[in-house]
């Protein structure tokens, strides 16, 4: 039986409440008079159900989804603006035991070079990425509790943030490692992790099982109840998200809208993060050997149709997307992309090595520099920012989701947003993209919709970066 508020993962993400909230989506997809009634309650910014989203999901009326898409746009300016947020992944090891059948870093893959940096490579990589201007980074390790212990995860997290090299600091680190208990993860919040991400991968129980054949993984239970282990041991915020292309489309959509329900009906705070990854080649692995792939028309929608059901949700994509697709929704959703990324053990400080690219736990289409990325998403009229306040403020949890579902966090995102821009300019930029980010901040200063001393503090702050001091925030 459906139940949101259950612990148990069958009871929340139900499968026969999925199966007909798909069937419900399937006959009321050319229902006119529902889908504006939906809509209608879609403007007020306070979401859907999963089961209203999939109404919208399925619906193929041409003019209903052009305004589906105008609708995700304008959610998206009023909670979180014109500010994209940049991070980089840092892959520790890819040692793992799991059988994965989409990842390469499956234990069967015995071609794989496997590779486990030791806090000396950690260093080495942390200030690869703080010369290229990151201030936020995504741990990721696969899941081998010899090799890869939460000690391990500890220490490298301890190590991450000793380092700061000329004005270089990682100020926020994420972590997606597997699903772990109460107790490791009470560990992961005192080491002063940002959010705790965690893929579902897939919510159909039965092709999850086939899926995940071997290994601690093929616990569907285990996996799936993992956010509210993380929870309870304390840590705020959560990230969640599908491998879209390993079961339907729709299917993934409705449960991790379900799952999203879940977290807000339980704990009163709903996911910090939601991202959209797609299968993609890798190593031994064939994309094209996954029958569930969605083009870029469908996966469009899908990130519309999450911004409309979920508003106060940040949204994530990653290089796995080609610069076209991002561009396109960056518009409809998207509020954090990775740049400059590699996907590999040790492939920052040394791109050159031939296990750069051999231990890559997927390809990467947007290979652009993090420089480049930035003058890209200026000329399209975005503020590229690294900001890490409100973790570091302790905005988090419910207090973030509080200012966030009021629309009251442009008040301090934007001009933080200014600053870590400014910081980027001064530190790492190139000459032209300088030029183009001095313009772009001086133009945002002018829409600043904070307070009057917020604006002069802002430009106070921007001057005395200017002359060389760092890190200042709201």
């Amino acid at each position: 039986m459906y139940d949101v508020k259950s612990p148990k993962a069958t009871e929340f993400i139900d499968n026969n409440e999925v199966l007909e909230t798909l069937k419900y989506a399937e006959n009321n997809k050319n229902n006119l008079e529902l889908i504006n009634k939906i809509l209608e309650k879609a403007k007020l910014g306070n979401g859907l159900t999963h089961r209203e989203a999939s109404v919208l999901l399925a619906c193929d009326i041409p003019e209903k989804n052009e305004e589906i898409f105008s609708l995700a746009k304008k959610i998206k300016q009023e909670y979180y603006g014109n500010r994209i947020v940049l991070f980089a992944p840092l892959y520790l090891s890819n040692y793992c035991v799991n059988g994965c059948v989409y990842c390469p870093y499956h234990a069967k893959n015995k071609h794989i070079p496997r590779k486990k940096m030791t806090q000396e490579e950690i260093k080495e990589e942390v200030i690869a990425l703080q010369d290229m201007g990151h201030k936020r980074l995504a741990l990721e390790t696969g899941e081998d509790p010899v090799n890869n212990p939460i000690e391990y995860v500890l220490e490298s997290i301890k190590t991450i943030y000793s380092i700061h090299n000329k004005n270089g600091a990682i100020r926020r680190v994420n972590v997606n490692i597997a699903a772990t208990t109460v107790e490791n993860y009470r560990k992961l919040k005192e080491a002063g992790i940002g959010t705790y991400i965690l893929f579902q991968e897939t919510y159909d129980k039965e092709r999850y099982e086939k899926l995940h054949p071997t290994g601690p993984k093929h616990n569907y239970d285990y996996h799936t109840e993992a956010m509210d282990r993380a929870m309870e041991g304390g840590i705020d915020d959560v990230g969640m998200g599908v491998l879209f292309g390993l079961s339907t489309y729709k299917y993934e959509f409705a449960a991790l809208l379900m799952h999203a329900q879940h977290l807000e009906a339980r704990f009163g705070v709903g996911p910090h993060t939601i991202s959209v990854p797609r299968i993609r080649k890798a190593d031994d692995i064939d994309p094209n050997a996954f029958e569930n792939g969605i083009d870029d028309e469908t996966f469009a929608k899908i990130v519309a149709c999450i911004r409309i059901s979920v508003p106060y949700t940040g949204m994530i994509i990653s290089t796995r997307e080609s610069q076209k697709v991002r561009e396109r929704v960056l518009e409809l959703g998207i509020s954090q992309i990775s740049g400059g990324s590699k996907t590999s053990v040790g492939g920052y400080a040394h791109p050159e090595s031939e296990s750069e690219e051999e231990t890559a736990q997927f390809d990467v289409e947007d290979r652009r520099t993090l420089d480049e990325i930035i003058k890209w998403l200026m000329e399209l009229g975005y503020v590229p920012s690294f900001c890490t306040a409100c973790y570091r403020a302790g905005r988090v949890g419910e207090r973030f989701m509080e200012i966030c579902k009021d629309k009251q966090i442009h008040n301090f995102c934007h001009p933080n947003a200014l600053i870590t821009l400014k910081e980027f300019l001064e530190d790492y930029a190139s000459e032209e993209t300088y030029k183009i980010g001095k313009e772009l901040i001086e133009s945002e200063i002018k829409k600043l919709e904070s307070s009057q001393i917020v604006k002069e503090k802002t430009q106070e702050y921007l001057e005395k970066v200017e002359d060389g001091e760092r890190d200042f925030r709201f």
